[in-house]
């Protein structure tokens, strides 16, 4: 069974995608892999096995 996350990052203007990088690699590091990226909304998605 999949879990998912769902977050709005709040990136501001300056280094954004540095901000960004950081925020992935700290979500990939609990397990987490991006499912989705929703750039209208600045919305992000990701998943994981629930039963790890």
């Amino acid at each position: 069974m999949k879990e998912y996350r769902t977050i709005v990052p709040k990136l501001g203007i300056i280094k954004r995608a540095e901000k960004l990088e950081e925020l992935l690699n700290q979500y990939a590091r609990e397990g987490w892999k991006l499912h989705h990226v929703n750039q209208a909304q600045t919305l992000v998605i990701f998943e994981r096995n629930k039963n790890r």
